[in-house]
Protein backbone atom coordinates (compact mmCIF):
# COMPACT_ATOMS: atom_id res chain seq x y z
CA UNK A 1 0.00 0.00 0.00
CA UNK A 2 2.80 2.15 0.89
CA UNK A 3 4.84 1.47 -2.41
CA UNK A 4 1.09 1.79 -4.25
CA UNK A 5 0.79 5.50 -2.66
CA UNK A 6 4.71 6.74 -3.36
CA UNK A 7 3.65 5.34 -6.77
CA UNK A 8 0.42 7.20 -7.08
CA UNK A 9 2.28 10.59 -5.91
CA UNK A 10 4.88 10.35 -7.85
CA UNK A 11 2.97 9.88 -11.05
CA UNK A 12 0.59 12.96 -9.66
CA UNK A 13 4.17 15.08 -8.98
CA UNK A 14 5.09 14.32 -12.62
CA UNK A 15 1.72 15.04 -14.27
CA UNK A 16 1.82 18.76 -12.08
CA UNK A 17 5.05 19.60 -13.32
CA UNK A 18 4.25 18.42 -16.62
CA UNK A 19 1.49 20.51 -17.00
CA UNK A 20 3.37 23.42 -15.76
CA UNK A 21 5.42 22.60 -18.42
CA UNK A 22 3.26 22.71 -21.30
CA UNK A 23 4.07 25.23 -24.11
CA UNK A 24 2.40 28.35 -24.56
CA UNK A 25 0.97 27.32 -27.77
CA UNK A 26 0.68 24.42 -29.90
CA UNK A 27 -0.37 24.22 -33.80
CA UNK A 28 -3.97 23.55 -34.37
CA UNK A 29 -4.68 19.93 -35.54
CA UNK A 30 -5.29 19.34 -39.73
CA UNK A 31 -9.04 19.10 -39.29
CA UNK A 32 -8.84 22.72 -37.55
CA UNK A 33 -6.70 24.40 -39.78
CA UNK A 34 -8.02 22.74 -42.91
CA UNK A 35 -9.22 23.65 -45.64
CA UNK A 36 -8.14 26.51 -45.90
CA UNK A 37 -11.03 29.30 -46.10
CA UNK A 38 -10.24 30.17 -49.58
CA UNK A 39 -10.77 26.66 -50.61
CA UNK A 40 -8.81 23.16 -50.07
CA UNK A 41 -7.14 23.82 -53.41
CA UNK A 42 -6.01 26.74 -52.58
CA UNK A 43 -1.89 28.09 -52.68
CA UNK A 44 -2.00 31.47 -52.90
CA UNK A 45 -3.48 32.32 -48.99
CA UNK A 46 -3.26 35.77 -48.17
CA UNK A 47 -2.19 36.78 -51.81
CA UNK A 48 -5.89 36.07 -52.55
CA UNK A 49 -6.60 39.46 -51.93
CA UNK A 50 -4.11 40.98 -54.65
CA UNK A 51 -7.35 41.83 -56.71
CA UNK A 52 -8.03 45.51 -58.54
CA UNK A 53 -9.75 46.56 -56.17
CA UNK A 54 -6.55 46.52 -53.36
CA UNK A 55 -4.58 48.21 -56.39
CA UNK A 56 -7.74 51.32 -56.62
CA UNK A 57 -7.47 51.25 -52.75
CA UNK A 58 -3.98 52.06 -52.90
CA UNK A 59 -3.90 54.24 -55.36
CA UNK A 60 -5.86 56.74 -53.37
CA UNK A 61 -2.97 57.20 -50.96
CA UNK A 62 -0.31 58.16 -53.46
CA UNK A 63 -0.64 62.41 -52.80
CA UNK A 64 2.79 63.78 -53.81
CA UNK A 65 4.40 60.57 -55.95
CA UNK A 66 7.26 60.23 -53.46
CA UNK A 67 9.30 56.61 -53.35
CA UNK A 68 10.59 55.06 -50.57
CA UNK A 69 12.61 52.66 -50.79
CA UNK A 70 12.10 49.47 -47.71
CA UNK A 71 15.10 47.41 -48.91
CA UNK A 72 18.71 47.18 -47.78
CA UNK A 73 21.13 46.62 -49.96
CA UNK A 74 22.70 42.81 -50.75
CA UNK A 75 26.14 43.10 -50.31
CA UNK A 76 29.23 42.62 -47.53
CA UNK A 77 27.28 44.40 -44.70
CA UNK A 78 24.42 42.61 -44.72
CA UNK A 79 23.09 39.98 -41.81
CA UNK A 80 22.43 36.69 -42.76
CA UNK A 81 21.42 34.10 -40.16
CA UNK A 82 24.20 31.12 -39.95
CA UNK A 83 24.70 28.71 -43.30
CA UNK A 84 23.23 31.46 -45.45
CA UNK A 85 26.03 33.22 -47.65
CA UNK A 86 25.79 36.07 -50.54
CA UNK A 87 29.06 36.06 -52.41
CA UNK A 88 29.62 38.65 -55.30
CA UNK A 89 32.77 37.86 -58.14
CA UNK A 90 33.24 40.51 -60.52
CA UNK A 91 33.64 38.67 -63.99
CA UNK A 92 35.77 40.65 -66.54
CA UNK A 93 35.17 39.92 -69.94
CA UNK A 94 37.74 40.43 -73.17
CA UNK A 95 37.57 43.62 -74.72
CA UNK A 96 36.02 43.55 -77.87
CA UNK A 97 38.40 44.23 -80.54
CA UNK A 98 36.12 46.61 -82.91
CA UNK A 99 36.48 50.05 -83.56
CA UNK A 100 34.46 51.11 -80.51
CA UNK A 101 36.43 48.88 -78.70
CA UNK A 102 33.54 48.14 -76.44
CA UNK A 103 34.00 46.44 -72.93
CA UNK A 104 31.96 44.41 -70.42
CA UNK A 105 31.41 43.29 -67.00
CA UNK A 106 29.61 41.02 -65.36
CA UNK A 107 29.28 38.91 -61.76
CA UNK A 108 28.59 35.81 -60.67
CA UNK A 109 26.28 35.87 -57.24
CA UNK A 110 27.05 32.76 -55.14
CA UNK A 111 23.85 32.74 -52.61
CA UNK A 112 20.45 31.66 -51.07
CA UNK A 113 18.37 33.77 -52.82
CA UNK A 114 15.05 33.30 -51.73
CA UNK A 115 16.11 33.73 -47.99
CA UNK A 116 18.92 36.89 -47.40
CA UNK A 117 18.88 40.66 -46.86
CA UNK A 118 15.43 41.85 -46.94
CA UNK A 119 12.98 38.69 -47.40
CA UNK A 120 9.64 37.78 -48.93
CA UNK A 121 8.37 34.26 -47.00
CA UNK A 122 6.65 31.94 -49.45
CA UNK A 123 4.25 29.11 -47.61
CA UNK A 124 6.89 26.29 -48.69
CA UNK A 125 9.40 27.76 -46.24
CA UNK A 126 7.90 26.24 -43.53
CA UNK A 127 6.32 22.87 -42.17
CA UNK A 128 4.26 21.28 -39.38
CA UNK A 129 5.73 18.12 -39.59
CA UNK A 130 5.39 17.41 -43.30
CA UNK A 131 1.83 19.43 -43.51
CA UNK A 132 2.33 22.68 -45.36
CA UNK A 133 -0.32 25.49 -45.65
CA UNK A 134 -3.93 24.25 -46.19
CA UNK A 135 -2.29 20.42 -45.49
CA UNK A 136 -0.51 20.07 -48.72
CA UNK A 137 2.36 17.14 -47.46
CA UNK A 138 5.65 18.26 -48.87
CA UNK A 139 7.37 14.89 -49.40
CA UNK A 140 4.56 14.92 -52.37
CA UNK A 141 5.74 17.74 -53.53
CA UNK A 142 9.61 17.97 -53.55
CA UNK A 143 11.45 17.85 -56.46
CA UNK A 144 15.74 18.67 -56.15
CA UNK A 145 14.97 21.81 -58.42
CA UNK A 146 12.35 22.99 -56.38
CA UNK A 147 8.53 22.60 -55.14
CA UNK A 148 5.78 21.45 -57.34
CA UNK A 149 3.57 23.55 -54.55
CA UNK A 150 3.53 26.87 -53.19
CA UNK A 151 7.00 28.18 -55.73
CA UNK A 152 7.47 31.91 -54.93
CA UNK A 153 7.20 32.24 -58.76
CA UNK A 154 3.60 31.93 -58.52
CA UNK A 155 3.05 35.05 -56.11
CA UNK A 156 3.53 37.99 -58.33
CA UNK A 157 2.96 41.60 -57.99
CA UNK A 158 1.72 42.96 -54.88
CA UNK A 159 0.23 46.32 -54.87
CA UNK A 160 -1.49 46.91 -51.71
CA UNK A 161 -2.28 49.20 -49.11
CA UNK A 162 0.81 49.60 -46.61
CA UNK A 163 0.58 49.84 -43.10
CA UNK A 164 3.52 51.10 -40.81
CA UNK A 165 2.65 50.42 -36.94
CA UNK A 166 5.07 51.96 -35.07
CA UNK A 167 5.49 50.30 -31.87
CA UNK A 168 9.06 51.55 -31.01
CA UNK A 169 7.39 55.12 -31.32
CA UNK A 170 4.35 54.40 -29.37
CA UNK A 171 6.44 52.70 -25.96
CA UNK A 172 8.84 55.92 -26.89
CA UNK A 173 11.56 54.86 -27.66
CA UNK A 174 13.49 54.12 -30.78
CA UNK A 175 14.64 50.95 -30.45
CA UNK A 176 12.52 48.55 -28.14
CA UNK A 177 14.25 45.85 -26.44
CA UNK A 178 16.46 43.00 -27.01
CA UNK A 179 13.54 40.37 -26.03
CA UNK A 180 10.69 42.41 -25.69
CA UNK A 181 7.60 41.11 -26.92
CA UNK A 182 5.10 43.01 -28.97
CA UNK A 183 1.45 42.18 -27.61
CA UNK A 184 -2.07 42.92 -28.81
CA UNK A 185 -2.34 45.97 -26.61
CA UNK A 186 1.07 47.80 -28.27
CA UNK A 187 -0.30 47.15 -31.40
CA UNK A 188 -3.83 48.65 -30.31
CA UNK A 189 -2.29 51.61 -28.58
CA UNK A 190 0.06 52.59 -31.49
CA UNK A 191 -3.05 52.21 -34.35
CA UNK A 192 -5.05 54.26 -31.59
CA UNK A 193 -2.25 57.30 -31.51
CA UNK A 194 -1.71 57.25 -35.45
CA UNK A 195 -5.26 56.91 -36.01
CA UNK A 196 -5.26 53.91 -38.25
CA UNK A 197 -7.83 50.78 -38.08
CA UNK A 198 -6.25 47.87 -40.54
CA UNK A 199 -8.15 46.63 -43.01
CA UNK A 200 -8.31 43.13 -44.93
CA UNK A 201 -5.72 42.74 -47.38
CA UNK A 202 -3.55 45.18 -45.85
CA UNK A 203 0.76 45.37 -45.91
CA UNK A 204 1.15 45.49 -41.78
CA UNK A 205 4.29 46.85 -41.27
CA UNK A 206 6.21 46.79 -37.92
CA UNK A 207 8.63 48.71 -36.56
CA UNK A 208 10.58 47.61 -33.95
CA UNK A 209 13.89 49.91 -34.14
CA UNK A 210 15.85 46.55 -34.52
CA UNK A 211 16.43 48.02 -37.72
CA UNK A 212 18.77 50.33 -36.60
CA UNK A 213 21.24 47.56 -35.91
CA UNK A 214 21.57 46.25 -39.63
CA UNK A 215 25.10 46.14 -40.59
CA UNK A 216 26.21 47.76 -38.27
CA UNK A 217 25.69 45.74 -35.07
CA UNK A 218 25.23 42.17 -37.04
CA UNK A 219 26.01 39.78 -34.10
CA UNK A 220 23.15 41.37 -31.86
CA UNK A 221 20.76 42.20 -34.54
CA UNK A 222 21.42 38.44 -35.39
CA UNK A 223 21.64 36.79 -31.78
CA UNK A 224 17.92 38.10 -30.51
CA UNK A 225 15.45 40.81 -31.00
CA UNK A 226 11.81 42.59 -30.09
CA UNK A 227 8.96 41.10 -32.46
CA UNK A 228 5.46 40.09 -32.22
CA UNK A 229 4.53 37.39 -29.95
CA UNK A 230 1.95 34.38 -30.81
CA UNK A 231 -0.94 36.47 -28.92
CA UNK A 232 -0.63 39.22 -31.22
CA UNK A 233 0.28 36.94 -34.68
CA UNK A 234 -3.34 35.29 -33.60
CA UNK A 235 -4.84 39.04 -33.34
CA UNK A 236 -3.15 40.18 -36.83
CA UNK A 237 -4.05 37.13 -38.38
CA UNK A 238 -8.19 38.24 -37.42
CA UNK A 239 -7.56 41.37 -39.14
CA UNK A 240 -6.66 39.37 -42.78
CA UNK A 241 -3.35 40.58 -43.65
CA UNK A 242 -1.58 40.04 -47.28
CA UNK A 243 1.67 39.89 -45.18
CA UNK A 244 3.12 40.96 -41.92
CA UNK A 245 6.29 42.71 -41.85
CA UNK A 246 8.97 43.90 -39.50
CA UNK A 247 12.81 45.62 -39.40
CA UNK A 248 13.81 42.32 -37.85
CA UNK A 249 14.94 38.93 -39.25
CA UNK A 250 12.06 37.13 -38.39
CA UNK A 251 9.22 39.26 -37.69
CA UNK A 252 8.53 37.79 -33.87
CA UNK A 253 10.71 37.96 -30.83
CA UNK A 254 13.58 35.98 -30.86
CA UNK A 255 14.31 33.77 -29.31
CA UNK A 256 10.43 33.00 -28.08
CA UNK A 257 9.82 33.83 -24.29
CA UNK A 258 8.34 29.69 -23.96
CA UNK A 259 11.63 27.84 -24.27
CA UNK A 260 9.71 24.82 -25.74
CA UNK A 261 8.74 27.20 -28.85
CA UNK A 262 11.05 27.44 -31.97
CA UNK A 263 9.64 30.80 -34.21
CA UNK A 264 6.03 29.89 -33.87
CA UNK A 265 4.73 33.01 -35.18
CA UNK A 266 6.26 31.49 -38.24
CA UNK A 267 3.54 28.86 -38.23
CA UNK A 268 0.67 30.88 -37.05
CA UNK A 269 1.40 32.94 -40.12
CA UNK A 270 2.78 30.50 -42.84
CA UNK A 271 1.06 27.27 -41.66
CA UNK A 272 -1.92 28.39 -40.10
CA UNK A 273 -3.10 31.13 -41.41
CA UNK A 274 -1.45 31.31 -45.23
CA UNK A 275 -0.42 34.59 -44.42
CA UNK A 276 3.08 35.95 -46.01
CA UNK A 277 5.89 37.55 -44.09
CA UNK A 278 8.61 40.20 -44.76
CA UNK A 279 11.79 40.42 -42.82
CA UNK A 280 14.58 42.72 -42.61
CA UNK A 281 13.09 45.73 -43.59
CA UNK A 282 14.48 49.44 -43.87
CA UNK A 283 11.94 51.43 -42.11
CA UNK A 284 14.06 54.58 -40.95
CA UNK A 285 12.74 56.97 -43.30
CA UNK A 286 9.33 56.24 -43.02
CA UNK A 287 9.48 56.65 -39.56
CA UNK A 288 11.44 59.71 -39.62
CA UNK A 289 9.19 61.66 -41.96
CA UNK A 290 6.08 60.21 -40.11
CA UNK A 291 4.70 58.35 -42.79
CA UNK A 292 1.85 55.59 -41.53
CA UNK A 293 -0.17 55.06 -44.66
CA UNK A 294 1.05 54.89 -48.04
CA UNK A 295 0.91 52.29 -51.26
CA UNK A 296 3.17 49.09 -51.13
CA UNK A 297 4.43 47.70 -53.65
CA UNK A 298 6.57 44.54 -53.97
CA UNK A 299 7.54 42.16 -56.81
CA UNK A 300 8.86 38.74 -55.75
CA UNK A 301 11.54 36.83 -58.09
CA UNK A 302 10.12 35.00 -60.62
CA UNK A 303 12.52 31.51 -58.70
CA UNK A 304 10.35 28.15 -60.03
CA UNK A 305 9.52 26.28 -56.99
CA UNK A 306 11.19 28.31 -54.81
CA UNK A 307 10.48 28.97 -50.59
CA UNK A 308 10.74 32.77 -50.89
CA UNK A 309 12.64 35.65 -52.64
CA UNK A 310 14.67 38.56 -51.66
CA UNK A 311 12.69 41.75 -52.39
CA UNK A 312 13.06 45.32 -52.57
CA UNK A 313 9.67 46.76 -51.57
CA UNK A 314 8.55 50.55 -51.93
CA UNK A 315 6.23 53.16 -50.24
CA UNK A 316 4.36 55.44 -51.96
CA UNK A 317 2.45 58.06 -50.95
Amino acid sequence: MKAFALGAAITLAFSVTATAQAPTWTVPSESERCPSKWGAADERGSGNHQKPAAVMNAVKLIKTGEVIELAHVLGPNMALSPTRRFDVHTKRTLMNQFSNMRGSNEEIVITELGQVGTQFDGFAHQTHLNSWYNCQKVDENAERTGFKKFGIHNVGMLFTRGVLVDVAGFKGVEMLGDNYEITVDDLEGALKKQNLALQPGDAVIIHTGWGRLYGKDNPRYMKSNPGIGVPAALWLATKDPMLLGADNSPVEVSPNPDKQLSLPVHQVALVVNGIHLLENLKLDELVQKGISEFAFVMQPLKIQGGTGSTVSPVAVR
